[in-house]
């Protein structure tokens, strides 16, 4: 089992940046895939980025150049750095884990979710 908790979540004014964590939980001592996906009102939910234990990364083409993710795989905590923020981001965040090989934007291959922590993005 693993437990996720987001924290960092905040209301930022357009153009401005925010810095999200996630810190994983557990007994085990398998390696993970973590990675941040997000959900507005009445949208479905989409993956941002992942983070693999061995550094590499993933991103949806709607954040690259702007989301910097990274884990701390000793750690077991994921960092989301996010910048030139505008309203479309806004959005519940929520971080996700897996133990498996790919460490894809599928939101079906992760087993393990957070509650998610919220941003919101004035204009």
């Amino acid at each position: 089992q693993v437990q996720l908790v987001e924290s960092g979540g905040a209301a930022v004014q357009s153009g401005g940046s925010l810095t999200l964590y996630c810190v994983a939980s557990t007994n085990t001592s398998s390696n993970y895939c973590m990675g941040w996906f997000r959900q507005a009102p009445g949208k479905e939910r989409e993956g941002v980025a992942t983070a693999d234990f061995d550094g590499s990364t993933r991103y949806a083409e709607s954040v690259k150049g702007r989301f910097t993710v990274s884990q701390d795989s000793a750690k077991r905590i994921m960092t989301l750095q996010m910048s030139s923020l505008g309203p479309e981001d806004t959005a519940m965040y929520i971080c996700a884990a897996h133990s498996g090989w790919a460490c894809d934007l599928r939101s079906t291959d992760f087993a393990y979710w957070g509650q998610g922590t919220q941003v919101t993005v004035s204009s």
